[in-house]
């Protein structure tokens, strides 16, 4: 790991900006940063804010009063990125969206509210759209075949199997909350306890099943307590929400029951599912003033022995073992220096021994650690189920071996600076932190993880990143971090390879986020420099087709599947000739029709075109002489993709100083 960047907030008075207590942090799939501070005026009056941070410009923040009365305890995109939750510690939920898909506008207009009630955790209802990520297959040539659709029922549906949007949240109190919106925008909230014996609530996770049920875990903050767990399932009866509980297996801390450590990790600080969508394994964190220990658990089914005097009277019984759910333990760490901070990978690697074998084995290493970062100012990544450190970076302190003991280590006179909050990104190639002075630090994580890589297969693994964020639209910055200037003109080219090997549907698909990905490359290289105006003109070009493609309608509605705009297309494609009364023999005209305000409206947008296809046209000749080194004649006609923007070969030429009369 190494230091991307860090933001030092100088324009923030230390006077007046102080981090918040807890600091909540979250990282989007559109690679963009919530994370709050709080606000002191002269009053020493508090103002809970919130800071929108794009990973690519950091040094632009936009900063939301998020008028919470209280700390703001949670933050929570939800998977598109254009929403946010947060949570207080008056049981106070604001759900924030952009305002005219704009990263620096938002507004809050629906919530919820558990008041005086303390909010621990927060989650955005599973929409039941999961990928798996088929390492061992990134040299086939569909995208199908590596990232496939797991099978994953949504926490609640509509009519029709659409997934209901809505959120859950657990209060300090032993309650839980969900909130239902409806697609008139009414918003459904219903509380229940999440046991009939209530009791405090220090620590909290969500995690959701296949079968649409939610997972929560919960913990009192001591390492004496057990860890419990419940079952949540949500529903709409009579058009009001519904909310059903039921106890699952708990679990001891393995520390607790050593004679030897059984008081020395009093407390219990860190409690994570290891992934959103995977309730079976989960990650505990207990620490003292001085040190902690992670483990790491796991839930198997296991058989229940049957007495033999039962096996006798009932031969059924003997035959079929009964079976049932129990943690078990998969691995712990030794004494630790105190842990401050962990972030879990969002890249949807399966935990099962065959999948990670199989990314051992090809070396691909992004997603299979998570981070820790501890008071003396360092953070490991180690594997999320061994808990084997895989790197280390340390920020204050000079550099210490990994497996020198936490006791044995001099402390510093003063509070060193550590991580209070951390996020990983969504491919694990970047992380960010937030520390106890408010400074946000970006790290980048080497995709080889400190391995010997060849170049080739260092390319490989970057180039089937790059086709997951293009699959799911997410955004690619983080992995960009890792691409070198002679690793620019191979990408691309692989990059395009791969996607012609798409069918036609799925290519018209991801048409434009290749482009923009290709363009984002290229200004990494002084080489490639010169093709970003190119690939942003040509999707600015994309954009007024579509535009232009919308307004045009079938003149039947039982026509073929063809549209009118995509019926010129084919033309323009077949017919070189440069006449446009040849072309225009081959099109319904009556399809073209616009009416007089829809015109107006374009007038200037058609206008622009014209002169931008007559520029073209004049310009083609001085290019290739340029390029053949002398005169040389061409034949004026435009490219594939110039004639594809509608209306632009068919509108009267530019220059006459009439507007298009109406209906043309």
């Amino acid at each position: 790991m190494d230091l991307a960047y860090v933001c030092e907030w100088e324009r923030w008075p230390k006077s007046t900006h102080c981090p918040s207590v807890p600091l909540a942090c979250a990282w989007s799939c559109r690679n963009l940063i919530a994370f709050t501070t709080d606000l002191r005026n002269d009053d020493q009056d508090l103002t809970r804010m919130i800071h929108i941070l794009d990973t690519e410009h950091p040094w632009d923040v936009h900063s939301v009063n998020s008028e919470h009365s209280e700390a703001i305890t949670c933050l929570e995109w939800d998977q598109s990125g254009s929403r946010l939750l947060s949570a207080d510690a008056d049981g106070q939920i604001k759900c924030w969206s952009m305002a005219d898909h704009l990263a620096n506008s938002w507004e809050s207009h629906v919530g919820s509210l558990v008041e005086g009630d303390p909010i621990v955790a927060l989650s955005w209802l599973h929409n039941g759209v999961k990928l798996a990520l088929h390492v061992e297959k990134s040299g086939a040539s569909s995208f199908g075949e590596k990232f496939s659709r797991v099978k994953f029922s949504p926490s609640l549906t509509l009519f029709g199997g659409k997934p209901m949007e809505g959120w859950i949240a657990v209060t300090v109190s032993g309650l839980v909350t969900v909130s239902l919106l409806k697609p008139s925008g009414q918003v459904l909230t219903s509380t229940e306890s999440l046991c009939r014996l209530r009791g405090r609530v220090a620590l909290a996770d969500i995690a959701f099943t296949g079968g649409g049920n939610i997972v929560v875990a919960t913990a009192d903050g001591s390492s004496a307590s057990p860890v419990q767990f419940y079952k949540v399932c949500v529903s709409v009866v009579s058009e009001k929400c519904r909310i059903d509980t039921e106890i699952l297996p708990s679990l001891f801390m393995r520390c607790t029951t050593d004679l030897n450590r059984k008081d020395k990790f009093p407390a219990i600080t860190h409690l994570k599912f290891l992934a959103r969508d995977m309730s079976e394994q989960v990650l505990l964190c207990a620490s003292s003033q001085m040190s902690s220990i992670v483990e790491c658990w796991s839930l198997r089914k296991e058989g229940l022995p049957v007495n033999n005097v039962f096996q006798q009277i009932s031969p059924v019984v003997g035959d079929k073992q009964p079976m049932i759910l129990k943690w078990r333990i998969l691995s712990a760490t030794n004494d630790l220096d105190r842990v401050s901070a962990v972030a879990l990978p969002k890249l949807p690697i399966s935990l099962t021994n065959t999948d990670l074998k199989v990314a051992s084995d090809t070396q691909f290493y992004p997603g299979l650690g998570l981070a820790l970062a501890f008071h003396d100012g360092s953070v490991h990544i180690v594997h999320r189920l061994s808990l084997q450190s895989m790197a280390v970076f340390y920020s204050s302190a000079a550099p210490r071996s990994a497996d020198e003991p936490a006791i044995k280590r001099p402390r510093t006179t003063g509070p060193a600076v550590h991580f209070k909050a951390m996020q990983l990104s969504w491919t694990s190639l970047a992380l960010v932190g937030i520390d106890n002075h408010g400074k946000l630090s970006m790290l980048r994580i080497s995709p080889s993880m400190g391995h010997t890589l060849d170049v080739s297969l260092a390319l490989r693994h970057l180039l089937f990143l790059l086709e997951y964020c293009m699959v799911t639209g997410y955004d690619w910055w983080d992995t960009l971090l890792h691409v070198q200037p002679g690793m620019v003109q191979s990408l691309v080219e692989k990059l395009h390879e791969e996607y012609t090997r798409q069918n036609a549907a799925l290519q018209q698909v991801l048409s434009t986020r290749i482009l923009a990905m290709k363009a984002s490359l290229c200004k990494l290289s002084p080489c490639t420099v010169a093709r970003v105006c190119d690939y942003h003109a040509k999707l600015f070009l994309v954009a007024v087709s579509s535009t232009l493609k919308s307004l045009l309608r079938p003149h039947f509605l039982n026509t073929p599947d063809k549209s009118p705009g995509d019926r010129l297309t084919e033309v323009c494609t077949k017919i070189t000739d440069a006449d446009i009364d040849k072309v225009m023999i081959n099109l319904k005209t009556e399809e073209f029709v616009l009416d007089m305000n829809t015109l107006q409206a374009l007038q200037q947008l058609l206008q622009w075109v014209g002169d931008f296809v007559l520029y073209l046209l004049a310009s083609l000749p001085n290019q290739v002489r340029s390029l053949l080194g002398g005169p040389s004649p061409l034949r004026t006609v435009p490219a594939p993709w110039v004639l594809a923007c509608p209306l632009c070969s068919a509108a009267p030429p530019p220059s006459a100083a009439a507007p298009p009369p109406p209906g043309s």
